[in-house]
């Protein structure tokens, strides 16, 4: 175990909001259950992974204003939006509608790259030839420069409304929303554009794999690439994801189905996949002594300082709360966690 103590200054918890394709109510209200208890529990933060033509969260902000209205000092957030799906305008009118509603508790995760599903969606979605589209992170920078509160046009701009006459600007305004934006990460190209476009930076347990096999070396490098190349004004933050689940307050039943999960995802882990390489961090599945080894050894949590525990697809929603109840009670306390009230685990009892 290594000898200098781990400290992680802020922890999160990322849910994918699945839910019955016949009972969408149900998982979606388990969802929010799942922010207040969170919440209640004391984590930093709650995020909501948005999805398309699936049973989960189609659309994160209309989410996210449901929980903000059910939860008052939790940060919630997107993890992450695909921008390739959305207008920058009016995602940035929705946003910021979400941010003020939420009191300034918002994090917004984006992603660059055209919608995965264009070909199916053809004219459900697209106007014209698909190919004309930039998707690129310049669209993501489009949003950002939307949520930047300048006004349009020049000084002598106005328009004339029903609310009178009026400078236009993206309304309502969200002061500080634009510094809370971040990007889903994973290759240097990635991490480099974040850095200097003054967003902060997602990582999770996928890489492309880029001059090395070593998955925790590839994401090590991508960190360093970043912080070199942040140019905003205000600090830079990581958040680091692991998919993490404890045993200790689950049945055998249910531990059962969670090593059988563990185990279907295994062999992706053993070398990069496919032509773009891509690397998979192994899950941490075991009792919390396990875990805690586990993430003391892992040398990228060292260079952050939030943690987000990444929620497995497909549980049930009393699943969700044994992890999260599990994790803060009996993993936070030992990580340098300033909210940790729980009885801390003996250490010195931990296997070598």
């Amino acid at each position: 175990m290594p000898a200098t103590p781990l400290t992680i200054s802020r922890i999160g918890f990322l849910t994918p909001g699945n839910y019955r394709d016949d009972a969408p109510l149900v998982g979606l209200e388990d969802t929010l259950q799942l922010f207040e208890f969170g919440e209640r529990l004391g984590f930093d933060s709650a995020w909501v992974r948005q999805r398309h033509l699936e049973p989960g969260v189609s659309s994160a902000s209309v989410f996210l204003a449901a929980a903000s209205q059910r939860t008052r000092r939790i940060e919630i957030g997107s993890a992450v939006i695909q921008i390739g799906y959305e207008n920058p305008f009016r995602l940035a009118e929705d946003l910021s509608l979400v941010d003020v509603l939420s009191r300034g508790r918002l994090n917004v995760g984006l992603s660059a790259g055209p919608p995965s599903h264009a070909e199916l969606l053809g004219q459900r979605f697209l106007d014209g030839d698909r190919t004309d589209s930039d998707y690129s992170h310049q669209r993501v920078a489009r949003l950002a420069a939307n949520l930047d509160g300048g006004y349009l046009g020049d000084d002598e701009t106005f328009i004339t409304s029903a609310a009178g006459r009026l400078r236009p600007r993206i309304q309502p305004h969200a002061p500080g929303l634009r510094e809370r934006l971040w990007y889903g990460g994973g290759s240097l190209r990635s991490a480099r554009w974040a850095g200097e476009n003054g967003f902060h930076l997602l990582v999770g347990n996928i890489n492309i794999g880029e001059e090395t096999d070593n998955f925790f070396e590839a994401q090590l490098r991508q960190l360093a690439l970043y912080r070199s190349s942040w140019q905003a004004r205000h600090q830079p933050r990581i958040a680091v994801g692991r998919v993490i689940v404890p045993l200790d307050g689950a049945d055998a039943k249910t531990r059962s189905r969670y090593h059988g999960y563990a185990a279907s995802r295994h062999e992706r882990t053993l070398k990069p996949q496919g032509e773009r390489r891509t690397q998979f961090a192994p899950d941490l599945i075991g009792t919390s002594e396990e875990i805690l080894i586990a993430l003391l050894q892992d040398p990228v949590l060292r260079e952050v300082d939030e943690l987000r525990l990444e929620l497995p697809y497909n549980f049930e929603a009393e699943d969700y709360e044994q992890i999260i109840d599990d994790f803060i009670h009996l993993i936070a306390p030992n990580l340098g966690w300033p909210g940790a009230r729980a009885n801390k685990p003996d250490l010195a009892r931990l296997p070598a």
